[in-house]
């Protein structure tokens, strides 16, 4: 099956285009979106899950493990880009875009300190993955999977770097170098209900 990369279901912020606080929990869609895809992955042959530990993505991995009685490990290493004390602040209200800033944010992160992170991620990602006879399901955030696709994923043509990243989008590719990627950013197991907010915020 081989590693199956899920950003979590939507939440509040998300929708509110805010920067989010490490304690933002899922909104009401967002536990259905995460319901939905559960339901898409038991069908598929999951071995185990690994999972940001913030509470976002814990609760999209806890709806998943209830789905398919895949255990779930926890990491830090798969937390989203922290962008310190403009967590909590509207995305359109900031001085400059923090999605795509190279700088640390006030008591936040650097995007060169964040890609060595989502580098020793994706390392133990695939140590994780490569030892288990069915697929891994990564549960993390948006701008963990730009990253891990960016640099760490090889897309074959006809599959573009998505714009934006779905709440609970799927992404499948190989264990083994070079990472093909066979699926990006796909949510056909959400309707109408659940669809994904195309103006809400795909990282942060």
């Amino acid at each position: 099956m081989g590693i199956l990369l899920v950003r979590h279901g939507e939440t509040p912020l998300n929708v509110a285009r805010v920067l989010q606080p490490a304690d933002t929990a899922l909104s009401a869609r967002g536990i259905e979106q995460a319901q939905a895809l559960a339901r898409r992955l038991a069908s598929m042959q999951v071995s185990a899950i690994i999972t940001s530990d913030l509470p976002r993505a814990l609760q999209t991995a806890e709806l998943i493990n209830a789905a398919t009685a895949a255990p779930i490990e926890t990491s830090e290493l798969l937390r989203e880009r922290s962008f310190g004390d403009w967590r909590g602040r509207p995305y359109d209200a900031l001085p400059e875009n923090p999605l795509t800033m190279t700088a640390a944010p006030p008591g936040g992160e650097s995007a060169a300190a964040f890609e060595a992170r989502v580098a020793r991620a994706f390392a133990l990602v695939v140590q994780r993955a490569a030892a288990l006879p069915g697929g891994l399901v990564v549960v993390t955030h948006g701008l963990v999977i730009r990253a891990m696709l960016a640099t760490h994923v090889w897309l074959p043509v006809g599959i573009a770097q998505p714009t934006h990243l779905g709440n609970t989008s799927l992404s499948i590719f190989d264990v083994q170098p070079p990472h093909v990627a066979s699926l990006v950013n796909c949510t056909r197991h959400l309707d109408a209900t659940t669809g994904d907010d195309p103006q809400a915020l795909s990282g942060g």
